[in-house]
């Protein structure tokens, strides 16, 4: 999978990137430099409590959104999608995501209702693990300032 810096604004584009393509299975934890990726969620609640606040419409990736990250890490403040990978991710077994499986399985529900998701049309978790990924969903934030034993064995590879 080819990867684009988001940062290099040497051919002038401070617009949008291409976004998820039709039909394709769709990471919800993906890096903002991977090709097509786009923003699905705010992050707020608080540093060890942080909850995914999910946007009415996907933002594609540009110059302009990530600088609205300034001075923290794009990923400390948005959630991000992309195409997944598959079998390039060192989460994917050649079946399924096992960071998805291991979101279910160690994590708990934080949601009695499904999120307000743009991407669960395309979502790889969803089609995975259906609403148990989503009930969980809303705590996944992809830079843990302060995370906990539980959280760290999720994120493992």
């Amino acid at each position: 999978m080819e990867s684009k810096n988001t940062n290099d604004t040497s051919m002038g584009d401070r617009h949008a990137r291409e976004t998820l393509p039709k039909g394709a299975l769709a990471c919800p934890s993906a890096r903002p430099d991977i090709t097509g990726s786009v923003a699905f969620g705010v992050i707020g609640g608080t540093i060890d409590h942080p909850r995914v606040q999910y946007l009415t419409e996907l933002a594609p990736v540009s110059v302009d959104l990530l600088a609205l990250a300034d001075p923290l890490a794009p990923t400390e403040v948005f959630r991000f999608a992309a195409p997944c990978a598959a079998s390039q991710c060192r989460h994917f077994d050649g079946v399924a995501c096992r960071l998805a499986s291991r979101v279910v399985s160690l994590l708990p529900e934080i949601s009695d209702a499904l999120p307000a998701c743009q991407i669960r049309p395309s979502c790889r978790w969803w089609r995975q693990e259906g609403p148990a990924a989503c009930h969980r969903c809303p705590q996944i934030v992809s830079t843990t300032v302060h995370p906990d034993d539980r959280q760290r064995c999720v994120a493992r590879s």
